[in-house]
C-alpha cells in the first residue's frame, strides 16, 4: 500500500507538471515582464528527469547494526523527476518551491544476519527494504547581477527531508532450515536542513533558446557534519 501510494503520487505530480508547462507555453504573455531580458517572466514552472543512485546506510535508533543499501540490498539507479515553480515578484527577488519524491524498494535474499528495530533477520531470509525521502523545499533568491543574457545571485532554502526506511519479511523457512515468523520494522526522521549558496544562469546565444544553469547549496551542521548539494544543467 505504501509503495502504491507513492507511485500514484509521482504520477499525479508528473501529470500536473506537464499540464502546467503546457499552459505556460500556450500563454507566455501572461507571465512575461516588460523587459528586453531573455530571463523575463513572472511565474516559471520547470521540470527535470534524472537518475537517482541511493547509497549509504540506515539503522534503527537503538540498533548497533548498520544496513548497507548497496551491499545488503543492491539498491540501484532509478529514474525520477523534480519540479520547480519560481515566482519572480520583482526584477531581482524570487520565491520558489521545488520538490522531488525519492522512493525505491528492493527485495533480496540476505547474505548475512542483520538486526533492525530490535528484530533479527536471519541470513537466507527473503527480505524487502524500502527507502523514501520526499522533499518539498521552499526558498528565496536575490539576483545581485542581472543582465540581458543572464543573472548571478544567492539563495536561502529550507530542505525538509522526511526520510523513512522500512524492512519486512514474510513468514518463511530459510535455505538452512531456519523457521521465521513474519517481521517488520520502520524508522523515520524529519530533517529540516537550511542551506544557502550562489545561483546563476547564462544564455549562450543571442536568444533565450540555449542556456547553462547551476547552483551550489551548503550548510555546516555543527556536530552532525556538513550538507552540500549542487544542480547544474544545460537547457
Amino acid at each position: 500500500m505504501w509503495n502504491a501510494h507513492w507511485r500514484h503520487k509521482r504520477r499525479m505530480m508528473l501529470i500536473s507538471l506537464i499540464i502546467l508547462l503546457a499552459l505556460t507555453s500556450m500563454g507566455p504573455s501572461l507571465c512575461a515582464q516588460n523587459s528586453d531580458e531573455y530571463d523575463s517572466y513572472k511565474v516559471r514552472p520547470s521540470g527535470f528527469w534524472f537518475y537517482s543512485n541511493p547509497s549509504g546506510q540506515f539503522q534503527g535508533s537503538n540498533d548497533t547494526d548498520s544496513i548497507s543499501l548497496h551491499k545488503d540490498f543492491g539498491f540501484s539507479s532509478y529514474s525520477i523527476f523534480t519540479g520547480k515553480i519560481d515566482w519572480k515578484f520583482t526584477q531581482k527577488n524570487h520565491f520558489y518551491v521545488v520538490g522531488s519524491s525519492f522512493d525505491q524498494t528492493r527485495q533480496t535474499v540476505l547474505a548475512r544476519t542483520i538486526t533492525f528495530k530490535g528484530q533479527t533477520y536471519a541470513a537466507g531470509l527473503t527480505a524487502k527494504a524500502n527507502l523514501s525521502a520526499p522533499v518539498i523545499a521552499r526558498g528565496y533568491q536575490y539576483d545581485f547581477i542581472r543582465r540581458k543574457r543572464g543573472y548571478f545571485g544567492g539563495a536561502i532554502q529550507i530542505n525538509p527531508f522526511n526520510a523513512s526506511a522500512s524492512l519486512s519479511a514474510a513468514a518463511q523457512v530459510t535455505g538452512s532450515g531456519i523457521q521465521q515468523a513474519a517481521i517488520s520494522g520502520k524508522q523515520s526522521l524529519l530533517a529540516p536542513i537550511p542551506v544557502a549558496g550562489p545561483v546563476g544562469r547564462l544564455y549562450l546565444t543571442n536568444s533565450p533558446r540555449v542556456f547553462v544553469d547551476g547552483n551550489v547549496y551548503g550548510m555546516y551542521l555543527f556536530g552532525y557534519g556538513n550538507f552540500v548539494s549542487t544542480a547544474d544543467y544545460l537547457g
